[in-house]
């Protein structure tokens, strides 16, 4: 499709054809289905078109001004205003914006074109206020921890434990940033606990390996919930993006900092991103229920030393999954540890046929890596992950075939 949005208004997509009290009823299968999706029928499509258009006509200097203005500032795009320039507002990525806050039960979202573009942007405004340190709990994404241990931007990070977070803030603290289920190693954090502890600083979720099909974060007080749209949003591998679901407040902030930094998401990304994100509720639940498999057979094999999956006893010691305080199920990602160390780990990630040896996660295909090579090469020796894990993105395949595929890598 490449079919023009109609340029005379600048009123953004609604979330639903729904009320607003309609669309919080809904389930996160329907919501992903329609969310961001309004006004088409007034097009006359049946799908979101994609807007390429890097510019918008004005039609006078006085609403162009104000529109510009508006924009800049990080402020939704009202009635009577104009979109202006792609780098302030773009439609596409508007709509992505709707359907993901309407699936993390927050008022407002803000779409970028990486997760990590959205994590720097983040931090940069928090660099910019009076209240700089960040409280922050490993393990991390790779990228975000590397991030964090150089101080972008003149902020002081102090890491913590989960459990002392309230002992590590400070009277500048202006952010406690954490990931759960953690990256790599699965850890889960008691986001309700974690929001008491913080006594009123923001609090940010990395919700990448949840999703919202699994988990909700701001349900539990969390204020900034994100995730990379490239894994399980988008689910199948072939576009990249970022989002941050939270207040309008700290939209209007995240808006204003993208538009000057210039890493608003692309038409055509946002696109892919937001028809990836209409399987994703099937996804997850199917891709789930061959993880599930998948570790209870790699606990029985003498070469594994230990598997790391929230839905193995001794994961979940604080029944977040188990009793379903706070995630609807265990996910689709796993690690598991070799006999034999790093050497052992490695040949098992050459000798895989099926799964595809590779960094991401969250798509259809699965993916295996070793994450203190790759993603998690760049973080401190002493956070850095064991050499004898290795991480597993279950995809969409038949759970045997995953099942037999590894068998033959182990043996090897």
């Amino acid at each position: 499709m490449d079919q023009q949005i109609p340029r005379q208004t600048g009123t953004p997509p609604t979330t639903v054809e729904q009320t607003p009290g309609q669309a919080a009823r809904m389930s996160p299968d329907t919501l992903a289905v329609h969310a961001g999706r309004g006004g088409l029928r007034q097009l006359g499509a049946g799908v979101p078109p994609i807007d390429r258009g890097a510019f918008n006509p004005l039609p006078d200097v006085d609403v162009g001004g104000a529109s510009y203005d508006s924009l800049a500032a990080g402020l939704a795009l009202a009635d009577g205003q104009v979109p202006v320039y792609r780098r302030l507002w773009g439609p596409n990525a508007a709509r992505l914006e709707e359907a993901v806050a309407a699936l993390d039960g927050t008022k407002d979202a803000v779409a970028f074109s990486t997760g990590m573009a959205a994590v720097n942007t983040l931090f940069k405004i928090v660099a910019d206020t009076s209240k700089r340190h960040i409280v922050a709990v490993r393990p991390l994404y790779g990228g975000t921890d590397h991030t964090l241990a150089r101080s972008p931007h003149g902020i002081e990070v102090t890491w913590s434990a989960p459990t002392m977070v309230h002992s590590a803030l400070r009277r500048d603290s202006g952010l406690i940033f954490v990931e759960t289920p953690a990256n790599p190693s699965m850890d889960l954090i008691d986001l309700d606990e974690l929001v008491r502890q913080a006594d009123g600083v923001p609090v940010a979720v990395d919700n990448t390996f949840a999703t919202p099909v699994l988990q909700a974060p701001a349900r539990h007080g969390v204020t900034l919930v994100i995730a990379s749209a490239t894994k399980f949003i988008g689910g199948h591998g072939d576009a990249l993006g970022g989002v941050i679901s939270t207040t309008p407040e700290w939209a209007a902030k995240l808006r204003a900092e993208r538009a000057l930094a210039g890493n608003i998401l692309s038409p055509d990304e946002a696109y892919m991103l937001h028809r990836g994100l209409q399987t994703m509720p099937v996804r997850v639940r199917a891709q789930q229920e061959s993880a599930r498999r998948i570790a209870e057979w790699l606990t029985e094999q003498a070469a594994v030393s230990r598997v790391l999956y929230p839905g193995l006893p001794g994961c979940d010691p604080q029944g977040l999954v188990g009793e379903g305080r706070q995630m609807a199920g265990p996910g689709s990602m796993l690690a598991f540890g070799m006999h034999g160390g790093y050497e052992a780990a490695t040949r098992v990630a050459h000798s895989v046929r099926l799964i595809t040896h590779a960094v991401s996660l969250g798509g259809v295909q699965s993916l295996i890596q070793h994450p203190a090579a790759l993603t998690h090469r760049p973080v401190e020796d002493s956070a850095k992950p064991d050499g004898d894990l290795l991480r597993v993105s279950v995809g969409l395949e038949d759970a045997q075939d995953l099942i037999s595929d590894l068998e033959q890598a182990v043996a090897a």
